[in-house]
């Protein structure tokens, strides 16, 4: 997808699954179950779930995981995410996808540089 000479920036959608790592789950993991990313939205399939708190653990790292990285950051090359309760088997797997496009004047909230918002134009995300 070309930026056709607007300002802005590429995100990689994300997909976040739910892996064990040998130890009993504490918090509700349910190995296989997931979750995407697509810019700001997270996404659920129907009947998939995960715990609000390791949700609170996850939420800050994906921003950065949707952006390039150096090739040696740990960004890049670590995968995966442990559950925040130190006694849980829970892990988080975090894979890159395929990219978006989003021009500046379609995410910022600054008054005059807006148009209008990528989510309410013509096949938006």
């Amino acid at each position: 997808m070309a930026s056709s000479g607007k300002d802005g920036f590429w995100l990689y959608d994300l997909k976040v699954e739910t892996v064990l790592d040998g130890r009993a789950p504490v918090c509700r993991h349910i190995e296989g179950e997931s979750f995407r990313v697509e810019g700001e939205a997270l996404v659920f399939e129907a009947g998939q779930r995960v715990s609000m708190y390791a949700l609170a653990a996850l939420l800050p790292l994906l921003p950065a995981k949707q952006r390039e990285t150096s090739a040696h950051d740990w960004m890049t090359t670590d995968a995966e995410i442990a559950c925040p309760d130190p006694h849980c088997g829970g892990r988080f797997r975090v894979t890159r996808q395929g990219r978006r496009w989003f021009g500046h004047a379609e995410t910022t909230g600054l008054p005059d540089a807006r148009e209008t918002p990528y989510w309410q134009k013509e096949g938006g995300q």
